[in-house]
């Protein structure tokens, strides 16, 4: 994907959230630390532009929630989290750039929940890439990409001083 690809899709995922909630009431995005941060804050201003109205937006590390904590050489690193809102009864949109086994969703489904009791939780990633290992479904996927389990997907944003692309690459 370049950065048109992306902009579209995440144009398309804005409408497509607007949509399927029928406006923006109750309405928060939360990105996963570091890709879907800066993809929900992206989203947010799509989804500001189309309904004129502010949506709350957080952002969520999930690295004390992965269930292969005990399996890492390294400490981990701990980053910023905030979700500078009360979630009781909101539509959370969790957004993250790849989906692959569905463990970092899940970690983050747990994460959240340390923050309150949503009404609801969907999920928006830029890219699927497959390869489930929990079963766990994005409602609004910016593009399909199978891989087989040898390559690796890498999201390359302005934001981390890159040039917007999505490229698959031989791990």
């Amino acid at each position: 994907m370049d950065a048109g690809d992306i902009a579209r899709a995440l144009t398309r995922i804005a409408h497509e959230i607007v949509e399927r909630n029928k406006g923006v009431k109750d309405l928060a995005l939360v990105g996963i630390r570091t890709g879907g941060v800066h993809l929900a804050h992206r989203l947010v201003k799509r989804i500001q532009s189309i309904e004129g109205a502010q949506i709350p937006i957080g952002e969520l590390d999930i690295t004390l929630y992965r269930d292969d904590l005990a399996l890492r050489k390294n400490q981990p690193v701990l980053r910023k989290t905030s979700v500078p809102f009360d979630l009781a009864d909101k539509v959370v949109v969790l957004v993250d750039d790849v989906l692959f086994t569905g463990r970092t969703i899940r970690a983050a489904m747990d994460g959240l929940m340390d923050f309150g009791r949503p009404g609801e939780i969907q999920l928006a990633v830029l890219v699927d890439r497959g390869h489930r290992q929990l079963p766990i479904k994005a409602n609004y996927i910016g593009k399909n990409l199978p891989t087989s389990r040898e390559e690796k997907i890498q999201v390359l944003l302005e934001e981390g001083g890159e040039d917007d692309r999505v490229v698959i690459c031989k791990a």
